[in-house]
């Protein structure tokens, strides 16, 4: 039996992550009130903004920024999209 959390993007009971993502309270904070769907689709969006973006994640700007981009995600907030990314049910 898997283990389910209340995610906060859906709202619903979910499939939890099985560790922390990130390390420290932040990591513990989105373990406890994130699914492991929701985790899954921020890290496409993350890796499309980082592409398309060309984020250098040696800079701490890059870094912030994301991490402004995953509260809002998570939170079902507007993000910024990728330009010229077309989802696959549009290809």
């Amino acid at each position: 039996m898997s283990n389910t959390v209340f995610c906060r993007k859906y709202q619903q009971e979910l499939t939890a992550l099985p560790f922390p993502p990130l390390p420290g309270k932040q990591g513990q904070e989105i373990q406890a009130t994130v699914s492991k769907q929701a985790w899954e689709e921020w890290q496409a969006l993350q890796t499309r903004l980082i592409n398309e973006k060309h984020l250098n994640m040696l800079e701490p700007e890059a870094r912030a920024y994301l991490m402004d981009q995953m509260q809002r995600f998570l939170d079902n907030e507007t993000t910024d999209q990728a330009e010229g990314y077309v989802p696959p049910t549009q290809a």
